[in-house]
């Protein structure tokens, strides 16, 4: 499709609802087409189609403002808004995001990548409109999974307060990336299937015609609450229209055209259907939550997929659950993504579904550790972020035994920057009473599990997105050991980065750095990142002539800068070089890409060593 932006958009406003709906097949079929090439987040997009038409029908965008929480069900938005011919090059590098991006459109409000957050920042835009004297609609579109996270929740609370008008559009599917779990989701079931109370609703409106309505409003709103639960955004002072057919586009248009009017806020009840439209997806939407390339003609095509450090993590995590019923795993709202699917089906009463509510997670895994369980959280770095309160004054501040199961640590590629895994290092750092450990493979990985509930205090086991790499290399506990012989150089990798530093000493070795023919350089595995073994390094930094610290993290504050802050406290002579990722944010790209623009790749890495060492490139010198 190679319409401009405004032209859709346009066109969308002039088109009537067998036109939009014709519209809304060639936006599923064209998506489809491209996420099988690409990858990304099918189901929710697929979902959201005819919301996402009725919004651009009804709203005056970019001026109105459309908030998506997450965003990564914004694929339709894209199209809509300029960037349909696009669609390949979709979490490609150098290609479009796969969530809004303030500067690649000016349709998109803002960057979001975790959910939560649309209702607060939609209540910022609304505030600001008004102290501007400002005249436009804002709308937040939030789904049921992300209005169970404690952000949401706080802001519909300030939401009701300050009578802010915006306009909430509840997408109301019964899935985040798992089904849906919590008080809140079995409060919108029963709005959902309250069929009695609809049809009622509707009888009402066609007794009493127009000029009725008002005398039976008293009557209507008494029977509503016989069948229903008594309203909570009611209760709060936030109108409640809904649940609707959140595939009806003209119901949709009327009911926003409607809600646009109001001077309050106003929640508006969606159902839709994740994958609508494409039946594989709506059959498996956990699966085509994100998904990566398939074909779109037969997605059951089965290929051999080696083991992933999550379903590593999962199977050996079961195996010692069989042998101690003390052991209790955590999600939040993330049960078969972080491989806890096994334990689940096995011990269902000891695996708990938190939500997308990683600070309850955290405080909860408190609870049960004070209780004489031994908690695992098994929650990615990238959403960990937001549970840091938790984890410092609530299990650090105690050095209470919650085991934290990081997974898609370090550089995790196509999500971008909102997803990438490389802070963690530096915050768990800060952390008094945290040990934070990283495998090398997955026999490391089941001994470093081991030894964690073992243990009496907090430990995080980092990980990362990807296949576990197989080395020759005897199981590791988290001890340091030196895994390449050398003499002058040390490399030591944080664990996730040792194949990449056994590639840079080879490609040092080869080209003969500084002319040293048989110097070798050697490599270590360090296990343990914090504490680190002082004694092992305090030696390394005696032994070799330069050693430096390649991780999978920010380079400030990660490991190498605490090697470097050691070095100069014991006033070592080596040269110590700190390896890691820059101080900015990484975007999309695949990992490999994003390695090798960033220094991150065995090249790079060992370009680095050898201006360190004096030399100027990887020529062999004479």
């Amino acid at each position: 499709m190679a319409e401009d932006d405004k032209t859709i958009i346009e066109q969308i406003k002039e088109m009537d609802i067998s036109e939009l709906a014709g519209l809304a097949s060639r936006i599923r079929e064209d998506m489809v087409r491209s996420v099988s090439k690409t990858g990304g987040h099918l189901a929710s997009s697929l979902g959201v189609v005819e919301l996402t038409i009725a919004l651009h029908k009804v709203f005056d965008c970019p001026k109105d403002k459309i908030i998506w929480d997450v965003g990564h069900q914004t694929y339709a938005h894209k199209m809509i808004t300029g960037r349909w011919d696009e669609m390949e090059s979709l979490r490609q590098f150098g290609g479009i995001s796969g969530f809004p991006k303030r500067s690649e459109s000016k349709f998109d409000t803002t960057d979001p990548g975790h959910s939560g957050t649309s209702l607060s920042i939609a209540m910022g835009y609304a505030t600001g409109r008004d102290l501007n004297n400002e005249d436009y609609s804002c709308v937040a579109v939030i789904g049921d999974g992300a209005l169970t996270s404690g952000v949401a929740l706080e802001a519909i609370d300030s939401i009701a307060s300050m009578k802010t008008p915006l306009i909430i559009i509840l997408n109301d599917n019964e899935m985040s990336i798992s089904r849906n779990v919590g008080g809140f989701t079995s409060y919108l079931q029963k709005l959902r299937t309250s069929d009695f109370y609809t049809k009622f609703k509707d009888s009402l409106k066609r007794i009493s015609g127009p000029k009725g309505t008002e005398r039976l409003e008293s009557i209507r709103d008494a029977l509503k609450h016989l069948v229903l639960p008594r309203d909570i955004f009611e209760e709060l002072g936030i109108k409640y229209y809904g649940p609707i057919d959140g595939h009806d586009i003209e119901t949709l248009t009327g009911m926003l055209s409607f809600a646009k009017t109001l001077d309050k806020p106003v929640v508006v009840h969606i159902l839709t259907k994740k994958g609508k439209g494409y039946e594989p997806a709506e059959k498996d939407p956990t699966r085509f939550h994100g998904i990566g390339s398939f074909d779109p003609e037969d997605p059951e095509k089965k290929t051999d997929k080696p083991q992933s450090w999550s379903d590593a993590f999962g199977v050996e995590l079961l195996e010692l659950a069989k042998k101690d019923s003390s052991i209790c795993a955590i999600s939040a709202a993330m049960i078969d993504s972080t491989g806890l699917r096994p334990m689940k089906e096995a011990y269902p009463e000891r695996v708990f579904d938190a939500g997308i509510a990683e600070q309850h997670a955290v405080a909860f895994a408190e609870g049960l550790a004070l209780s004489g369980k031994k908690p695992v959280a098994a929650i990615y770095s990238t959403f960990l972020q937001r549970a840091y309160d938790e984890m410092l004054t609530e299990v650090c501040l105690q050095k209470l035994p919650v085991v934290f199961a990081i997974d898609r640590a370090g550089i995790t590629g196509q999500d971008g920057e909102t997803h990438q895994g490389i802070y963690d290092i530096a915050y768990l750092s800060s952390m008094p009473n945290m040990t934070v450990m990283s495998p090398r493979d997955k026999a490391t990985l089941s001994v470093m599990l081991k030894n964690a509930f073992e243990m009496s205090s907090p430990v995080s086991i980092r990980y990362p997105k990807g296949t576990v790499p197989s080395f020759d290399i005897p199981a590791g506990d988290g001890t340091p050991r030196i895994v390449r012989e050398g003499t002058d150089i040390l490399i030591i990798s944080d664990g996730i980065m040792l194949a990449e530093a056994l590639k840079a000493a080879a490609i040092i070795e080869e080209k003969c750095i500084m002319g040293w023919k048989n110097a070798g350089t050697a490599v270590a595995d360090i296990g343990t990142i914090k504490p680190f073994d002082e004694g092992f390094i305090a030696q390394a930094l005696e032994n070799y002539s330069v050693v430096a610290v390649v991780e999978d993290g920010i380079a400030e504050g990660g490991l190498g800068s605490a090697i470097c802050s050691f070095a100069c406290r014991i006033k070592a002579k080596a040269k110590v070089l700190s390896i890691g990722w820059p101080d900015a944010f990484i975007e999309h790209g695949t990992i490999s890409q994003l390695r090798e623009k960033y220094g991150m790749d065995a090249r790079s890495i060992a370009e680095k060593i050898t201006a360190c060492c004096g030399g100027s490139d990887l020529e062999e010198k004479a």
